[in-house]
């Protein structure tokens, strides 16, 4: 029988970690959540923020049996993995910014981390930088921006080109131009084509990889079909911008999407 992972983030950025996760395990039950009604997650105090999401990952194991969690957000995996460890006895898998592989990948020694301003200024994200790539060049860049085109893009709207074009500037033009880009926010790697206009010398690196094979490594190998296998998405706003979400999640293999009462 298939087991079941459920992918959480506070908007659908946590595609891009679904999306490798059921590429490398096409077999696994999926459930996908996203909590919209306190998105975005940045805004949240860091109490709150764990409060919240314990509260939500609850509410979802008391409708589903679960094998693992993945917290598919960069902010709240720098918050919350120790609290919902103590409280579930399954695996909980985090996401980081990917400074380690980007290190070892570029060719010029400089680095861009575009991430969220909250995960930009996090001491964790400092950490990373300082262990892994101490011997190069990063430059920082924090913006929600990306956060909401990569949300516009997903309800089938137009990406603002010129508002990525401006928060890119500075790499586009400046003295130092980092080759390498760590798309440091699970929304950000939904934007790699258009990123990739305004950069396309630049090699763009995120962390979906790397946690679809932890997923792998913890529940070990999968049927490649199930008769019975099943992929929901939970909100837990419904409104017109979940409504508009809908054909997306489709496409993403997602058969139905409710509202969660948490």
């Amino acid at each position: 029988m298939s087991k079941t992972v459920l992918v959480f983030d506070s908007g659908v950025g946590g595609l891009s970690i679904y999306e490798p996760i059921r590429q490398q395990l096409p077999g696994l039950n999926f459930l996908y959540v996203f909590d919209n009604e306190c998105f975005p997650y940045g805004e949240l105090s860091e109490s709150r923020l764990v409060e919240r999401c314990c509260q939500v990952i609850a509410a979802v194991l008391m409708r589903h049996p679960v094998d693992l969690v993945v917290i598919a957000c960069n902010t709240a995996s720098t918050h919350v993995l120790p609290s919902l460890r103590q409280m579930l006895t399954i695996p909980v898998v985090g996401v980081v910014p990917a400074i380690k592989p980007a290190a070892g990948a570029t060719r010029n020694g400089c680095i861009g981390l575009l991430a969220t301003p909250g995960t930009v200024a996090r001491s964790y994200t400092h950490r990373l930088i300082q262990e892994f790539a101490a011997h190069r060049q990063v430059l920082l860049c924090g913006t929600t921006e990306l956060v909401v085109q990569a949300e516009r893009k997903l309800m089938g709207l137009a990406v603002e080109m010129p508002v990525l074009a401006e928060v890119l500037a500075p790499w586009q033009q400046g003295a130092l131009r980092p080759d390498t880009l760590v798309l440091g926010c699970t929304h950000f790697p939904l934007l790699k084509e258009e990123i990739a206009r305004l950069l396309p010398d630049a090699l763009l690196v995120d962390s979906g990889d790397a946690v679809a094979k932890r997923v792998m490594h913890l529940l070990g190998s999968q049927p490649e079909t199930e008769q019975n296998k099943t992929s929901r998405a939970y909100c837990t706003r419904d409104d017109d911008k979940a409504a508009r979400l809908r054909p997306t999640l489709q496409t993403y293999g997602f058969e139905s999407l409710t509202c969660l009462t948490c």
